[in-house]
């Protein structure tokens, strides 16, 4: 049966009859990665490569300390000072808890209008070690809370800059810092490269494992990371129960330091929990609904963690399945608006723990079964496992050249979560196969790095005039 052609109605002219076209194969794909990538250089015309090293203080048109007091806002008041306190350390703890005042900056520097999901707060801290679903440690990038789509150049920008203010601080040769950030952003640009070469299912597939990131150190180098990595495989379950909880009459429960650990102790707390964890388990997908509940609730309690995430609410929750036998540790951290969202717009998600584990999942190469999200009140959150084999590497007892091939597998790894999460061929065209974008990553790294220093000397005139209260060594 033919469908018949399309009747006028009511004595008017005679309607143009409407064909159905069937889609093409070619409606399904997307121009050819050589065709990318010839994109991607036309993008060198309102950004070349080599204008990625400018920057002045001139171009700055906030007070940091504004930015920063008013991120104190919704934060729990009296951790704020613990928040100060840790940010005093030293140039890189300034700059661990300070990626508001860096974004606010790169906003005003070029980029090539090509984006990707980016972390947000991409500092060579919060890339590690971790264990995937099928217990492999993986390295990959670690921390989400500030991800958002994005220009990849802001990541890149912030890794650079994180080990030139590193290298500062345990004393390295200067040229040893500025090596570094170019290696990282070489890396980045090589590897992104490879991917851009493959096919998109290889990309997805592909992850950074444990053996793989040992490759990337040169032999002699290779023994402090291994010592990492053994450490991490013991960094699980079980040992973080050991750290954070004891058995008081016969019961499981966490152990009270503090103000860094502290018991919550509300009257409405049972049903506030009944609340926050039926939303969680919605969250999960079937499989690990299933999972989660085979466990009971034991304890609970507010935890401070991190630099920049200090006075957010962050909790423990404490679960077990046979009477201790089988417990589970869960961090239930808050996530806020992002704080790329003044600059780069509002998130599609509007629960922003959704946000964070949307983000994660896009950009790593595998993710923790017990991703999840939920709300109390106005607040929102998400949810981890705790401990579960994480590690990252110890900056202070790397050498220069230890140091230099941490930079490689940042870079390299950055590259990886870019490569899924955006298009490999465009950011390649872009870069090209010049050293161009990594000489100039290394001038900006080198510039900005000493508007950190600026910075952080700052805030400790501002401690010493008494505009902000500081609690150090918690």
């Amino acid at each position: 049966m033919t469908d018949a052609p399309l009747a006028a109605g009511n004595g008017s002219a005679p309607q143009t009859e409407v064909v159905a076209t069937s889609p093409t194969l070619q409606d399904f794909c997307r121009p050819n990665p050589a065709e990318r990538m010839k994109a991607g250089r036309a993008c060198r015309g309102a950004a070349p490569r080599s204008s990625h090293a400018d920057w002045s203080p001139k171009q700055r048109n906030f007070d940091p300390l504004e930015l920063l007091e008013k991120s104190n806002g919704t934060r729990i008041q009296e951790l704020v000072p613990i928040r100060y306190g840790r940010m005093l350390h030293s140039p890189f703890t300034y700059l661990r808890g300070s990626p508001i005042v860096m974004a606010h900056d790169f906003a005003t520097t070029v980029d090539s209008g090509l984006r990707v999901q980016i972390c947000g707060d991409a500092h060579l801290m919060n890339f590690g070690l971790y264990a995937s679903p099928e217990r492999t440690l993986l390295f990959d990038v670690n921390d989400f809370d500030e991800t958002l789509p994005g220009p990849w150049e802001w990541d890149v920008k912030r890794l650079a800059v994180s080990f030139v203010v590193a290298a500062r601080e345990h004393n390295y040769r200067d040229r040893d810092g500025k090596d570094a950030a170019q290696t990282c952003a070489r890396s980045y640009r090589e590897n992104m490269r490879k991917y851009a070469e493959m096919p998109n299912l290889d990309v997805w597939y592909s992850r950074v494992d444990a053996s793989m990131a040992l490759q990337v150190f040169r032999p002699s180098e290779r023994r402090s990371m291994q010592g990492v990595m053994d450490s991490a495989h013991q960094r699980n379950r079980l040992q973080a129960l050991e750290h954070y909880t004891t058995v008081e009459n016969d019961t499981l429960t966490i152990v009270e330091r503090p103000p860094l650990v502290v018991r919550d102790t509300r009257e409405d707390l049972p049903q506030m929990l009944k609340r926050l964890m039926s939303e969680y388990r919605v969250s999960l997908g079937d499989d690990r609904r299933t999972l989660i509940d085979r466990f009971r609730f034991v304890d609970y309690a507010r935890k401070v963690v991190g630099v920049g995430s200090v006075g957010t609410r962050c909790y423990m929750m404490l679960l077990d399945a046979f009477h201790s036998a089988d417990p589970l540790l869960l961090q239930v951290k808050e996530a806020e608006a992002s704080i790329l969202e003044p600059l780069l717009g509002k998130s599609a998600y509007h629960h922003h723990g959704r946000r964070v584990v949307a983000g994660q999942k896009l950009m790593q190469s595998a993710s923790d079964i017990f991703l999840g999200w939920s709300t109390e009140g106005e607040h929102h959150y998400y949810f981890r496992q705790l401990r579960d084999m994480k590690g990252s590497a110890n900056i202070e007892l790397m050498s220069p050249a230890n140091f230099s091939d941490y930079a490689t597998l940042c870079g390299w790894v950055l590259a990886r979560a870019h490569a899924r999460a955006g298009d490999p061929a465009q950011i390649s065209g872009y870069l090209g196969k010049a050293m161009t974008f990594d000489e100039a990553i290394a001038k900006f790294a080198v510039q900005y790095a000493d508007q950190n220093q600026s910075d952080y000397e700052a805030l400790q005139a501002a401690q010493r005039l008494g505009k902000i209260n500081a609690t150090m060594d918690l």
